[in-house]
């Protein structure tokens, strides 16, 4: 299988893709490790560049797999971001309801999580579906508030927003609950592993954002559930960064974001730009024309004063090609 946080080789990302399509969905049911694989190799196709074959490999089971419905939908959500065309933003905010749909199917009934002992109990494949089905879920929440936010900016659908954002950061404790609660049991399967760089990316992304906010705002959220402790939310982002998990390279990329951007803005004085070199190093090699990786590149290189140097990344990244 080929990790992310390795990268992919182009062998490897035509054979997935050519897999892809040897199945179909009205035929048999995709297990949750092949699953996981798919959207690895989709990941690698967009790191390259590759939307639309991206796209066309998480679509004939988007509607049958939580993770193939996750990465289909975090592609389009991510295209209306950028372009904020109407078409694009409702094409996105139908997507992701149906993900929604496709991930409530694979949950645990009556509850977020539910009884964490009765999930504990149940046979592993179903257990670990279950947990897995947990992150794909609160994940796509947050993309939803994000294109709810994106898509009118009143004061309802900042509500709304904020609702789902409080469904998504309680799912993400119960979470990392069951985290530690099985940690000892199931420590060496691959799928435990995938879903402890899940949480390690939702738990660190919340209490590092949360804990920017001023204090009397956090102090007020306290009183809602949520807490902001970036210490913990850095050292967790750290981790998932490097457990070469699925979710890997978001936590490096939240990691290069907070220390290129958000703590120059907020002005907290703590960027740490030979962490952010550390963190893309790795991935300049694997995807040397990726957007992405051309986009922080040239970031990094700017604070450190060398222009010349961003004009060259600049010029490689105006030839990368584009969302669909």
């Amino acid at each position: 299988m080929a990790h992310v946080g390795n990268g992919a080789s182009a062998e490897e990302e035509e054979d997935c893709f050519e897999d892809a399509f040897d199945r179909t969905p009205s035929t048999c049911r995709m297990d949750l490790q092949t699953a996981i694989q798919e959207t690895q190799c989709a990941l690698n196709l967009v790191l390259n560049n590759k939307f639309s074959q991206a796209l066309d490999l998480l679509k004939p089971w988007w509607r049958d797999s939580m993770y193939h419905a996750l990465g289909y939908s975090s592609i389009l959500v991510m295209q209306a971001t950028m372009t904020f065309e109407q078409r694009d933003i409702q094409a996105a905010m139908a997507t992701i309801k149906d993900a929604l749909q496709t991930c409530q199917r694979f949950r645990k009934r009556n509850s977020v999580v539910g009884s964490l002992s009765s999930l504990i109990s149940r046979q592993a494949n179903l257990q670990e579906e279950e947990m897995h089905a947990e992150l794909c879920y609160a994940e796509c929440l947050l993309q939803k508030a994000t294109l709810t936010f994106v898509q009118d900016e009143n004061m309802i659908s900042f509500i709304k927003g904020g609702i789902k954002i409080r469904t998504s950061h309680q799912i993400y404790k119960d979470c990392q609950n069951v985290l530690s609660i099985t940690q000892g049991v199931a420590q060496q399967s691959e799928l435990f592993r995938q879903f402890e760089g899940g949480v390690k990316l939702g738990i660190g992304s919340f209490n590092l954002m949360l804990s920017l906010l001023p204090q009397r705002v956090l102090r007020l959220l306290e009183f809602i559930g949520f807490s902001g402790n970036r210490r913990f939310g850095l050292s967790q982002l750290r981790e998932g960064a490097s457990n070469h998990s699925l979710r890997s390279i978001l936590c490096a990329f939240t990691l290069l974001f907070y220390n290129t951007y958000v703590s120059l803005i907020l002005g907290t004085g703590e960027g740490d730009l030979a962490e952010a070199e550390a963190l893309l190093e790795p991935y300049q090699e694997k995807y040397p024309k990726g957007s992405i990786i051309l986009f922080y590149s040239a970031r990094i290189t700017s604070l450190r004063g060398n222009l010349e140097k961003v004009w060259t990344v600049t010029q490689l990244q105006w030839k990368s090609d584009p969302l669909p």
